[in-house]
Formats: structure tokens, sequence, C-alpha cells
């Protein structure tokens, strides 16, 4: 039980982003989605979630193609995307936001110990790392079958980000992570399945560390 693109297209009007992109991420574990600035991966999470039309190819999951299943269903269904940016509502306090995910939101703040003095701030006034962790914060509430996330680390201390990817891979579902270089964290775990794009193709799949990646 998988989820994956398959030769999928994406165009940004006259603009390519994705060339026939295939890729498969398990039902429980970490990939990685490898690739600097404008490589795709951002749009791959998108294609996956449903933010972004395919013009070519498909998404299928568990065994069904969801290419024209819309976003929110795909949400209702058990996936959750966490983009870079605005991926909380500034407008709302850090309870309200956590209360929005789960009613009962101990676990978040056991994971996110700096959160609990910041609950009743509102979101969009914290620092960059802290709207990370609150935004991570309401995926691991959600308890999604799918969990994408682009950039899960940035704004974290070396610490918090290693925290992070301990909490992501301890999850009992499949996650996808955007990054452009492999976390210092996963060296040497195993399994860890890498994509890595390039200008919109894969060039390399298969387990981190394994001969023939891409440097």
């Amino acid at each position: 039980m998988t989820i994956s693109l398959r030769h999928a297209r994406v165009r940004y009007g006259p603009l390519e982003a994705l060339h026939g992109v295939t890729i498969a991420a398990p039902a429980k574990g970490l990939t990685v989605l490898l690739g600097r600035n404008g490589s795709g991966r951002t749009t791959v999470l998108r294609a996956l979630a449903g933010t972004v039309p395919l013009s070519g190819g498909a998404v299928v999951w568990d065994g069904a193609d969801v290419t024209r299943t819309p976003a929110y269903e795909r949400a209702r269904r058990g996936l959750c995307l966490v983009p870079e940016r605005q991926a909380v509502f500034g407008s709302l306090t850090v309870h309200e936001n956590l209360e929005l995910a789960a009613r009962e939101y101990d676990f978040a703040l056991q994971a996110y110990p700096r959160l609990k003095p910041l609950l009743p701030r509102r979101a969009g006034t914290l620092s960059g790392g802290e709207q990370r962790m609150l935004a991570l914060s309401r995926a691991l509430l959600a308890r999604a079958r799918v969990v994408l996330v682009d950039e899960p680390a940035q704004g974290m201390s070396p610490a918090v980000a290693a925290r992070t990817y301990e909490l992501l891979g301890e999850l009992d579902a499949c996650v996808i992570v955007a990054e452009q270089r492999l976390p210092p964290g996963l060296h040497g775990r195993t399994p860890v399945f890498v994509h890595e794009l390039r200008r919109g193709a894969v060039v390399f799949s298969g387990e981190a560390g394994e001969p023939g990646r891409p440097r």
C-alpha cells in the first residue's frame, strides 16, 4: 500500500515543472525528496496533496487513481500537507491552532515543550522555528495516513531538528519530506528511501547511502 506519482507532469503557465516524474513511497516509513531550489521537490508534494493539478500522468494511493480527487477530499481520507510557508493560522493563538487539530494536545507539548509558554501567543508573532514546531505539532496530532512536509526543520536548532526527524520517523504513517540535503540525523539510519530530483526529473531513487546516488 503506497502513494505514488506515475509519469507526472505539472505546468505553471508555459513552464513545465515536472517532466514525467515517477516516485513511490511505502505505506509506513520515511521517504526524502532531495534537490536544490527549483528541482521540483515542492511541486511533487503539492501534486501528491492535490494542491496543483497534473497536466499528465497520475497520482495513485493504495492502488486507486486519485488524480482527479480534490485536495480537501484527500485530506479527509488521511493526507496531511505541511507547506514551507503559511503552515499555521497566524491570527489564531498557539492554543487555538493546536485545538483545531485535536481537543487533547498534550502529546504536542511533550514533543515540543517550548510551545507550552507560547500557548496564549498569536501564531503569526512566533519565530520561524517556533512556527515550524507548531505546524508539525498539528500534523502529529492529525493521525494522518500520509504526512507530507516541506523542509520540516527550517529555522530550528540542530537539537530540535534532530528531535523533529525522530518524531517523524516514529509515526505510523507514510511520511514524505522535502529537503535540500539529507539531514545529518538520517545518515546511517535504515531504511530511509531517497528520491533525488534535478530540474524537474528524478536522477536517483534508492536507499540513503546507496552507491550511485548523485552528490
